[in-house]
């Protein structure tokens, strides 16, 4: 169970945890772990580095380019009058043919009866501000596009966790996606292709630490500054590397990993980065390592499918048509905004309203959502991260209570991680329902902060996917407003995690167990006194340690 150390701060309260009392009044206090950390901000045990996360390392301001085109001038009528989705996606198309620029959506309402597309780089579709351009959507996916199974078998339909009817991927992936789904040979999502073969080896690499920022290659001769390259880990007979991702010791040793088949299909683990420079047989990437780099894991800098970067979606609200709900995992995909592969991109001051789901990040990474909002009449997943998302910030968020009470048989999540997942940050919340939910698959290394909640949500996850964390998860001052523990207090939970400055919570609803067994090594400090804590938002603070 969790060690409590110290604090600094209010006298008398060094060595345990405030319990019970009021919370979010008196003097705020720094816990030993933010001390810890300062010291070793990249290889700490419970705390993940994540000072750069989001668009280009965490910039504070999105390009402003230049207007290329007006989706007026193509005929798109303000009033809801025609279907819009022809002359939006041809004004894209221009912008994209242009070498990028902003494409305008003026002040009105803009009936889609299709899906809106953005795939290629440095295109910005930009309204007019959340409260005056709509997009109202008449159609869901399976309409569009068809239906979309599961490629791990049964009757559930894939547009419950992926795909949007705004959905900026890189074109050629996009064509080939939903062709494998019209063909019904269900893909694989994200860099490497449908199947995970489209990808060659650059070079192999060298022995490294988490945290490192430079790794030794043995040839050197195809990478340049700047370019997008994936770093590769296999795993082992062993499973050392899901050993790794989970902390190491006794407990994930004894983890038995073989029967887990949809976690062990998300195996190899890629993750995205940009090289900063190339000296010799010295390559310094622009984020420091996620994990150790060892031998035994086959280590290589790959390849990967065409990304789309530079792209993004700012200042409009998109309305579903209202439909009840579906049942659980049957969603028919009246889905928001979804980034799949893609580097660098962003959405500012976006609403979507009466959809399945919200928000998705599929093999996205270094992704900034700011100022989003989810709502109308309920949602599966209104905020998802998957297929190994890294990197990525969602901050200034907003998920409503529903409007109409929730049907039979539906299920609510929340804020997901899932599938290998690492390294992302949601900061400054307002959750009116949902949870901190992690679908198993054994996400690792990310950061809740600065969150109010009504906890209300369940988490889901299929027992093949294995835990339902891994190492170094952090949840900071974070406000729960129904007193219900679940997935929000994670010290008897996840294993090498931090737990600070969270409500007194109990345990009701939804109760998991620890899936690794013995010490778990995590951290509980400040419990009962959120606000009470120094500092305030982990992430803004973690941005002054540049790595």
């Amino acid at each position: 169970m969790a060690a409590t150390p110290g604090t600094r701060g209010t006298p008398g309260t060094a060595g345990a945890p405030a319990v019970g009392g009021r919370q979010g009044a008196g003097r705020a206090e720094t816990p030993a772990l933010w001390d810890e950390f300062r010291d070793t901000p990249y290889t700490h045990p419970q705390i993940p580095y994540v000072g750069r996360a989001g668009y280009r390392g965490g910039e504070r301001r999105f390009p402003r380019r230049r207007v290329v085109a007006n989706v007026l001038a193509y005929g798109a009528k303000p009033d809801g009058s025609a279907d819009a989705a022809p002359a939006i996606n041809a004004a894209i198309e221009a912008a994209g043919a242009a070498g990028g620029g902003t494409v305008l959506v003026p002040p009105g309402t803009f009936r889609i009866d299709d899906l809106i597309r953005i795939g290629h780089s440095n295109v910005v579709l930009k309204g007019a501000g959340s409260g005056r351009t709509k997009l109202y959507a008449t159609k869901n996916l399976t309409d569009l596009i068809g239906v979309y199974g599961s490629r791990y078998g049964g009757d559930k339909s894939s547009w419950s966790w992926a795909g949007g009817l705004i959905w900026l991927c890189p074109s050629a992936r996009w064509d080939s996606l939903t062709a494998a789904i019209k063909a019904k040979a269900w893909p694989f999502e994200g860099w490497t292709g449908n199947k995970r073969d489209e990808w060659r080896t650059l070079t192999t690499v060298g022995p490294a630490r988490q945290g490192d920022r430079s790794v030794t290659v043995a040839d050197a001769s195809a990478l340049r500054k700047g370019d997008l390259v994936l770093l590769r880990l296999a795993d082992d007979a062993g499973h050392t590397l899901l050993e790794h991702m989970s902390g190491g010791g006794p407990g994930p040793e004894a983890y038995y990993w073989d029967d887990k088949t949809k976690l062990t299909s998300y195996v190899p683990y890629e993750w995205p980065v940009r090289v900063e420079s190339v000296r010799g047989d010295r390559v310094t990437l622009e984020r420091p390592l996620p994990l150790d780099v060892r031998p035994e894991w086959d280590p290589r800098i790959t390849t990967h499918v065409p990304e789309l970067t530079g792209a993004g979606v700012e200042g409009l609200t998109l309305e579903c048509v209202e439909t009840p709900q579906s049942e659980h995992l049957l969603d028919k995909g009246y889905n928001g905004v979804v980034f799949q592969c893609t580097y660098d991109c962003w959405a500012d001051d976006v609403v979507v309203f009466n959809v399945d789901n919200g928000f998705g990040l599929v093999a996205a990474s270094a992704c900034t959502l700011r100022r989003t909002t989810v709502g109308g009449r309920g949602e599966h997943h209104p905020y998802f991260c998957r297929e190994g998302s890294h990197d990525n910030l969602i901050e200034d968020f907003t998920i409503e209570e529903r409007t109409v009470p929730a049907p039979a048989n539906t299920q609510l999540h929340g804020i997901n991680v899932e599938g290998l997942s690492s390294h992302n940050v949601w900061s400054r919340g307002e959750m009116r329902m949902g949870t901190f939910d992690s679908h198993r698959g054994l996400p690792f290394g990310n950061v809740r902060t600065d969150i109010t909640v009504n906890n209300n949500g369940r988490h889901g996850g299929d027992a093949s996917a294995g835990p339902l964390f891994g190492a170094r998860f952090t949840h900071w001052n974070i406000r729960v407003t129904n007193e219900r523990a679940g997935l929000v207090r994670i010290d008897g939970l996840a294993p090498y995690s931090a737990t600070v400055a969270i409500s007194t919570v109990r345990e009701f609803d939804q109760i998991d167990v620890p899936d690794f067994t013995g010490d778990l090594h995590s951290r509980l400090e400040l419990y009962g006194r959120p606000g009470q804590v120094r500092p305030a938002n982990l992430y803004d603070a973690q941005r002054t340690v540049r790595g």
